[in-house]
């Protein structure tokens, strides 16, 4: 199975562009704190820069039924992955293309399970370490055991994992947890904050590697 990939805090037409196709492009829209974070009418120009084969995924904190609505009907993302609470008075499509992010205890802290929302209501699922990982970038490691009790928990279901992953983990991390999906923010800028397109691409080459058949 070929792994969906996203790269989130997009926020620059050449950072867009290196979308690999199947994959998404997260933005950080009106969130308070997030350096990544940019306005919702700086979302349309951006996406004349992605994969048509991609989708785009705005991301957002404790949103309004309001702010849901503009970002399906004037921003134009295929779905908002919510940090929060997800508010009332949605419709039926709005909800069935919403991605509740689930936070989980990060690698080395204790904490109990998220409640999972129902899968009739919402088919994929994001999975973060607890915190705040809009302000760093999803750079904390979600705690392994937790990730594969929900995963093992929801057979067939698209659960997208973020949290500390790089070029260097993202293989074993594939191979312990086998997520549908993986999300990556943090591990591939550089220094100043920056996606770094290098990076970019020896992520997607490790996650390549980890996808090919043993001895292939």
């Amino acid at each position: 199975m070929k792994t969906f990939v996203k790269l989130s805090g997009l926020a620059t037409a050449d950072a867009v562009a290196l979308v690999p196709a199947g994959g998404a492009a997260g933005f950080v829209v009106d969130v308070a704190g997030a350096p990544a974070s940019i306005g919702l009418a700086d979302v349309p120009p951006l996406l004349d820069r992605l994969d048509r084969d991609a989708e785009a995924w705005a991301i957002v904190r404790d949103p309004t039924a309001e702010t849901v609505h503009r970002l399906f009907d004037d921003a134009g993302v295929d779905r908002v992955q919510v940090y929060g609470k997800i508010p009332d008075g949605l419709e039926f499509l709005e909800i069935h293309h919403l991605v509740p992010s689930l936070p989980v205890p990060a690698r080395g802290t204790d904490g109990p399970d998220p409640p999972i929302p129902p899968a009739e209501d919402y088919s994929r699922l994001h999975v973060d370490a607890a915190g705040d990982p809009l302000a760093d970038g999803s750079a904390r490691v979600a705690d392994p055991a937790c990730v594969g009790r929900i995963i093992e928990g929801q057979p067939g279901r698209k659960i997208v994992l973020a949290g500390g992953l790089t070029a260097a983990t993202v293989g074993p991390v594939l191979a312990e947890s086998r997520p549908w999906g993986i999300d990556v923010s943090a591990g591939v800028r550089d220094p100043a904050g920056r996606i770094d397109p290098g990076r970019v691409r020896a992520f997607l080459d490790a996650v390549a590697a980890a996808e090919a058949p043993p001895g292939g």
